[in-house]
């Protein structure tokens, strides 16, 4: 069970997406996991064969908690023996040697019909929690898992079929699809709430705060997008993404985390790109490689990460990867952000509303679009002087928004 947050200590497996003997390579998607922050796909970081799958779905169990066996390198895994690198969990996982104890069954399904063959339909939990969404008729899904489990794929299938066939006159008094749970919004709040707690109780943050004149990037980004289709124009986020990375390059020290109570400075640039989700909360997942990667790829990387978000698709490694976090506000009117780092990482950027406001340069008095840029740093990391070089690169970088 991965790690999916600085202060997570356990997830629910909700179903394979793999069987033993399948082939699977870095990066494949091989099980769903659900979190206090919602549902993830859990990447697979080896490439290899499944040997075995040691928990059940429906199974809480500790982080570190060994999921499934991978044979990689062409020799078999010894039945129940684990990779290399064992977590101990909070809960008995079996005896060396032994596969794990089967948890126990999961309460029966209430509301789908039994099958005529007299058999309790299996459904996985993501399986059931969509089709209640999508108001799909279970007992009309056919389950391809294993013994005729029916998954999220199934029920996506199902959906798929039922939008191209010809639509029944809906009922007068449709239900409406309720809202999260509350108590989905309570785990939410709490996980929020630990990591933010230990933020405040263990780093030592200090703030920076600059003003940016961006009439330079907003001509060069409005004469830019007059090239281009609705489709492909590019938003202002893009350009502060890419100036963020720039400006990591020249100060790399507040790209990193604080591990073991030392800094630990990363090579990738993966910045964390805080989303608010609609039912409350927040979550900041990671764009990878934000400084290799040009401004359209950048656009298309948040047309594919916001949507996913919010539908509760992400994968494990957006929710781990993150290396600096940026938020931004301003389209919520917000004019200047202070922000509390998220941990382990070492810094944050805040972005504000681009506000009309008084500016005056070679001593000639006009009204700009000024940008109000903070950084919120870990003093144990660095100093407030190269947090004010960090800002000085942002603001001449995006000066030159052609060379982003």
């Amino acid at each position: 069970m991965p790690s999916l947050g600085t202060d997570m200590e356990a997830g629910t497996l909700v179903e394979w997406q793999v069987q033993p003997g399948a082939h699977v390579k870095r990066g494949d998607i091989i099980a769903v996991v659900e979190t206090e922050k919602g549902i993830v796909d859990i990447e697979v970081f080896e490439t290899g064969v499944v040997e075995q799958l040691l928990v059940q779905p429906g199974t809480k169990v500790p982080v570190g908690t060994v999921l499934a066996t991978i044979s990689t390198g062409g020799e078999p895994v010894a039945a129940g023996a684990g990779p290399a690198r064992v977590f101990e969990s909070a809960e008995p996982q079996g005896r060396p040697g032994r596969a794990a104890p089967r948890p126990q069954e999961q309460p029966p399904v209430v509301r789908p019909p039994v099958p005529t063959d007299g058999k309790r339909l299996r459904i996985s939990p993501l399986a059931r929690k969509l089709a209640a969404e999508l108001a799909i008729d279970l007992s009309t899904v056919q389950g391809t898992g294993p013994e005729g489990t029916i998954n999220r794929a199934d029920v996506e299938r199902a959906a798929t079929v039922r939008q191209a066939a010809p639509q029944a006159p809906a009922p007068p008094a449709a239900a409406a699809v309720p809202p999260p749970a509350p108590e989905a919004q309570a785990g939410m709040r709490r996980a929020i709430a630990a990591a933010m707690a230990r933020s405040n109780r263990e780093i030592p943050h200090y703030y920076l705060q600059t003003r940016i004149d961006m009439s330079r990037a907003l001509r060069w980004l409005d004469a830019e997008n007059q090239k281009r289709s609705i489709k492909e124009r590019l938003l202002p986020a893009v350009l502060l993404l890419k100036a963020v990375a720039r400006a990591l390059g020249d100060v790399p020290e507040l790209n990193g985390y604080w591990i073991d109570d030392r800094h630990q400075p990363q090579e990738a640039v993966h910045i964390g790109f805080a989303i608010a989700l609609r039912q409350g909360g927040l979550i900041a997942p990671a764009i990878h490689h934000v400084d290799l990667k040009s401004l359209d790829e950048l656009m298309e990387a948040l047309r594919d990460l916001i949507p996913r978000v919010r539908g509760g698709r992400l994968r494990s490694s957006e929710m781990t990867d993150a290396t600096i976090t940026v938020t931004n506000l301003g389209d919520l009117g917000v004019e200047t952000v202070y922000g509390v780092i998220y941990p382990p990482q070492v810094a944050l950027v805040g972005f504000g509303k681009i506000m009309e406001q008084p500016w005056a340069e070679n001593g000639m008095l006009g009204i700009r679009p000024i940008l109000t840029a903070t950084l919120a740093a870990d003093h144990r990391a660095t100093d407030g002087r190269r947090g004010a070089q960090f800002l000085d690169a942002l603001n001449r970088y995006l000066q030159e928004a052609t060379t982003l």
